[in-house]
């Protein structure tokens, strides 16, 4: 790429990984906070309630728990496998001032849109056609099912405005590269 490559063109290199990496963090930060830190639910916490006849494993049992942990643990291993996943793509599209990179608006863009749409499908999926779990079990748990939603939307919005804001790398004639800022 030439050093008149446009912004649009370097975006579109670090658009997958970061889509990628933001889904996987994401999924992080919904596991570490939700399941384990605050403990308000787990993956199978709602099955008493679903819409898909799923067992129900109550968490405030040995036998429950132990099972909601078990699946907890293949959440975070999806979220771990896309994380390494996203690594690998930006590793192998971007070859150059690889430093630059993390520093960049486009892929931090990205990163957010991935999370933001993590919790789009999430809650979607999760918390309104299969009804596994909630965000918060109990009374006025659709608003916070519906929060969740909303932050996702305001993640993919606000997202697309940082990573538009990027700048691209002034590169050598032939360099491949992403955004710089």
């Amino acid at each position: 790429m030439a050093q008149t490559d446009t912004p649009g063109e370097h975006a579109s290199v670090l658009r997958l990984p970061g889509i990628v990496l933001g889904v996987g963090l994401g999924g992080f930060a919904d596991g570490i906070l939700l399941h384990q830190l605050l403990q308000w639910h787990h993956m199978l916490t709602s099955t008493d309630q679903d819409r898909i006849g799923v067992k129900y494993y109550d968490p405030d049992t040995v036998p429950g728990l132990r099972m909601n942990t078990v699946w907890d643990g293949i959440f975070h291993t999806v979220c771990w496998l896309a994380v390494l996943t996203g690594l690998a793509i930006l590793y192998a599209r971007v070859t150059q001032d690889r430093r630059r990179v993390w520093t960049s608006r486009v892929l931090w863009g990205w990163m957010l849109v991935g999370w933001g749409l993590f919790n789009l499908v999430e809650g979607v999926l999760d918390h309104h056609v299969l009804g596994i779990h909630h965000v918060y079990a109990g009374d006025g748990q659709l608003w916070w099912d519906l929060a969740f939603l909303l932050m996702g939307a305001l993640l993919v919005g606000g997202a697309l405005l940082l990573q538009r804001g990027g700048r691209p790398l002034a590169l050598p004639a032939g360099a491949p590269g992403p955004d710089a800022r």
